[in-house]
């Protein structure tokens, strides 16, 4: 290995040999393979570069100055003297290095091949220089900011892994769209692709698994990660129209901080990626990420909102809405160091797979203070491998959890889904041991004494027992749907007893339902204990809501007085759409099925559909099971792509499990073959589902 490294860091050397002879012997040869170089080859330039142009392709002096040439030029890659007199006129001395746009109207700059990494400390990419730059954007978001005027993207045909490599200090972006940097699927790995790729060395194109290693090219190196970086008022995953992209034009994922320190992720719309948002590598340490918007991402890869892995030492996720992603709207692995979550809006995610609005893994991270809701897995998991503790999960609001709000997992539970959904309430601690097998070291729920308290004026008194050295965190259940409550509403705090015991003093009416956690500052938050109520368990019913990921920017209205019910409505609705013998394609005749499913979401939008994909019996079960997600996946994805909000759309999938008839000839399988519609939360309504089978594909 040792060996391998030294003759990388040669080739290197070379590298940076040849292109410094081949400068000196003709600048007109050079530019290009200059200006493309991975590692610079001169001092950055304080310059301002105003790009006047949205061309991409060589690098030449005449009239029209690229954003190419503007980073070539910071960078000191290109000499401010190999410019055309008409781009020197476009390159202002300056204080520090800074690219400004004066480009006509609203422009994108379709990139023939990855940009030169910005490698100039100090530099700051300015979209919001161009002219026009300031309006509104009709956009919900978590702190308004305009639309962008500048965008890049890949050229039609080119593959283009990202739209911007940082490689040095104290760089920003700021104010730009980006949409489309993927890589395709090949045979060997390739680097990540992402809208903005973070590390102290621009990423080579594909990573061959007998030569390529992170560690060995240096990726990893913590004394050379760049720190200070800003990601401020951009739009990732789309440049303008607030439209899901073609499957073509999505990019993989948003930011991808590999190797920073210190980087700072503040009031982007993020919106559209295969795979995460935001997503950590090697290192992470001090990452900010606050205000943004962060909405319906993971939909074909990574399915977290934001994912974070390597050294997160010292993170802070605040004041952010994560909404309506496919997996959870935090979600870490294996992470060393600790971060501290608190003040989002994280709701409507796991449409795709059912994890935990937020997964933890690790100790010391601290979640406070968030809205946690309609989330068809747990609230908050603490996973028990590796050993996590000392978990602080407080003064939250949970509400419309398919799980526990919170849910410590237990070793012994260690398949896949217990590492996106945990698994539900454990017993009692009953030894030691259990302390190393549980997440929070198995700290163990409050119990109450009993199901109902007496109600006397108003008032009752709760009492439970606790582990001793922790404190009782009561909350108000507003939605208590199953035994253990959401954490809906905090009440108060009360010490336990050094023989185990607490009581509380709380008011209500007949039916008022409460919940309540323990915190020990050794171990961390236990899961909740179960409901009691005062003068008796009311009738458990689910809380009727509204699926969106609209933010209010103005004060609630006074709600109106209560109105009658209406008369049902009644609505006729296909059922199904069908697919060819191992296809997971939307034919012409099933998208007019589809079509029929999407006015009756555009008129009514308080409905939630669940799409449940099916297979014919003909494969294995574990292949079934992934085409039938694969088909409920291409049904959401056209209902995205005609308009209909990710947040009101869960897919799963049953495989081979529920088929139409117990038959074995064509029909039947075609039959078999489908996506079915459930229409959720139909308050008013009457579905009457029509079985349709103009799109049924039979076998030849």
């Amino acid at each position: 290995m040792k060996n391998r490294k030294q003759g990388l860091i040669r080739y290197w050397r070379r590298r940076s040999q040849v292109l410094l002879a081949a400068l000196a012997a003709t600048l007109s040869v050079s530019w290009h393979a200059i200006a493309t170089a991975n590692v610079p080859v001169a001092a950055p330039v304080l310059v301002t570069v105003t790009v006047n142009s949205a061309a991409d392709g060589l690098i030449q002096p005449d009239a029209e100055l690229t954003l190419r040439e503007a980073i070539s030029v910071v960078n000191g890659t290109l000499p401010v003297t190999a410019l055309s007199t008409a781009e020197q006129a476009l390159v202002d001395p300056s204080g520090a290095p800074t690219i400004a746009f004066a480009m006509p109207l609203e422009t994108t700059i379709a990139l023939t091949e990855a940009l030169p990494p910005l490698a100039a400390p100090g530099l700051t990419v300015d979209g919001t220089t161009q002219p026009g730059y300031g309006n509104p954007a009709n956009v919900s978001l978590v702190t308004p900011i305009p639309q962008p005027l500048v965008g890049l993207k890949p050229a039609a045909g080119a593959e283009v892994f990202r739209g911007l490599t940082v490689v040095a200090d104290n760089v920003t972006v700021r104010g730009l769209g980006f949409q489309g940097f993927s890589a395709a699927h090949r045979s060997t790995q390739t680097t990540p692709p992402a809208d903005i790729f973070i590390t102290h060395l621009a990423a080579p194109k594909d990573a061959d698994n007998d030569i390529f290693s992170w560690d060995q090219l240096g990726f990893t190196n913590e004394s050379e990660a760049p720190q200070g970086i800003v990601i401020e008022d951009n739009w990732l995953g789309l440049i303008s129209e607030d439209v899901m992209p073609a499957e073509d034009d999505m990019s993989a994922f948003g930011v991808f901080v590999f190797n920073g320190i210190d980087t700072v992720v503040q009031r982007n719309l993020i919106k559209y990626h295969e795979g995460s948002s935001i997503i950590t590598g090697a290192r992470a340490k001090g990452l900010i990420v606050t205000e943004n918007t962060l909405v319906a991402n993971g939909l074909a890869g990574m399915p977290d909102s934001i994912r974070l892995d390597g050294d997160i030492d010292g993170a802070e996720i605040h004041g952010n809405l994560m909404c309506g992603s496919d997996g959870s709207g935090v979600f870490m692995f294996k992470p060393t160091g600790s971060a501290r979550i608190y003040n989002n809006d994280i709701r409507f995610n796991g449409r795709r797979m059912r994890r935990s609005a937020i997964f933890l893994m690790g100790s010391g991270h601290e979640v406070t203070d968030n809205f946690i809701g309609y989330q068809p897995g747990p609230g908050v998991t603490v996973a028990a491998f590796p050993q996590s503790e000392k978990n602080i999960i407080r003064n939250n609001q949970f509400i419309g959890l398919g799980g526990l709000s919170v849910d410590l997992g237990y070793n012994h539970n260690s398949v896949a889904q217990d590492f996106q959904r945990a698994d539900g309430p454990n017993p009692p601690r009953n030894s030691y041991n259990r302390r190393l097998d549980t997440g929070n070291a198995a700290i163990n729920a409050p119990a109450f004494d009993a199901y109902t308290f007496p109600l006397a004026e108003g008032q009752a008194t709760l009492t439970g027992t606790a582990d001793p050295g922790s404190e009782v965190d009561v909350y108000r259940v507003l939605d208590p749907i199953g035994a253990y409550g959401g954490l809906n509403e905090y009440i108060a705090t009360v010490p336990v007893t050094d023989e185990g015991t607490f009581s509380v003093s709380v008011g209500g009416e007949v039916e008022t339902v409460y919940s309540a956690i323990a915190t020990d500052p050794r171990y961390g938050t236990s899961e909740p204990s179960d409901i009691p109520a005062l003068g008796r368990l009311p009738e458990k019913k689910p809380v009727a809501y509204e699926a969106t990921c609209e933010i209010a920017q103005v004060p609630e209205p006074e709600p109106p007085a209560p109105e009658l019910p209406p008369e049902p409505i009644v609505l006729r609705v296909p059922r199904r759409i069908h697919f060819a013998l191992d296809q997971s394609n939307i034919t012409t005749e099933s998208a007019a099925v589809l079509d029929q499913i999407v006015a009756v979401l555009e008129e009514y939008p308080f409905i939630v559909v669940e799409m449940e994909g099916h297979t014919d019996p003909r494969a294995s079960n574990a292949y079934n099971q992934a085409l039938g997600q694969r088909r409920a996946v291409s049904a959401r994805d056209y209902l995205l792509r005609r308009g209909i909000a990710s947040e009101r759309m869960r897919i799963r999938s049953f495989g081979e499990t529920q088929r139409t008839s117990d038959g074995s000839d064509r029909i039947d399988y075609a039959r078999d073959r489908r996506v079915e519609f459930i229409f959720l939360d139909t308050r008013g309504l009457e579905i009457i589902y029509e079985d349709t089978e103009t799109d049924l594909q039979i076998e030849p």
